[in-house]
């Protein structure tokens, strides 16, 4: 039977926020090290139940995609030491310009998301041209009955007010071509994440977001 999540995950953070500190935490390590194996092995059977319907998931080890909990603090006035969530990369962030998957644990914020996250300039260029030449394929997609049950509409983050340039202003993609990211998101329930049947359940929520990876993968492949 897969792996499951403990609600123990969830009782860390939330005490974790409540101290967040490099005393409490070092106190506290066990309990990290202990929710930390146990969401490896959680994303092992997930990673292993994906690559069902994307091959290329299995080459993703499951203890490095799994984030930090450390924080960066160089170059920020916020000076906590830890962030207060779980995440993970499968094929999405850690430097990848590709469409890929992402779980976020976190007591009552916890969500999955699909597609490409801060793409940089050169990449976003082709993303928007290929959603403005292939304006029908990518309206198709994304108003799929099922596609938008589950995601009514992509990531509105950082949309810019204005066309980008290069593109014409009466184009009839223009608040797709406005987006930076291109990523769908969809919210999890903190019963829903510790479900006996997550793997199995979450997973046919990533499969709904694969044919957008592979309309926004194209122009990259093709590059």
């Amino acid at each position: 039977m897969p792996a499951t999540l403990s609600s123990e995950i969830f009782g860390f953070l939330q005490d974790l926020a409540l101290n967040n500190n490099r005393e409490w935490f070092t106190e506290h390590k066990h309990r990290y090290t202990g929710s930390q194996q146990n969401i490896i092995a959680f994303l092992e059977d997930l990673i292993r139940e994906m690559s069902g319907f994307d091959k290329e998931l299995a080459k993703i080890d499951a203890k490095k995609s799994l984030f930090r909990i450390y924080r960066d603090t160089r170059f920020s006035k916020d000076k906590i030491p830890y962030k207060t969530n779980f995440g993970a990369s499968l094929g999405m962030g850690k430097g990848s310009q590709k469409g890929g998957y992402y779980l976020h644990l976190e007591p009552g914020k916890s969500f999955i998301a699909g597609g490409i996250y801060m793409p940089e300039p050169c990449v976003l260029k082709e993303l928007r041209k290929e959603i403005s030449l292939y304006a029908g394929d990518f309206l198709a997609l994304i108003n799929n009955k099922e596609f938008k049950k589950h995601f009514p509409e992509l990531d509105q983050e950082d949309k810019l007010k204005k066309i980008p340039q290069g593109f014409e202003k009466d184009d009839p993609m223009a608040e797709y071509l406005k987006l930076k990211n291109f990523i769908v998101v969809y919210d999890l329930k903190d019963e829903e994440v510790l479900d006996e049947n997550a793997v199995e359940n979450l997973t046919q929520i990533f499969k709904l977001m694969k044919p957008l990876n592979d309309f926004l993968n194209t122009p990259l492949l093709q590059g």
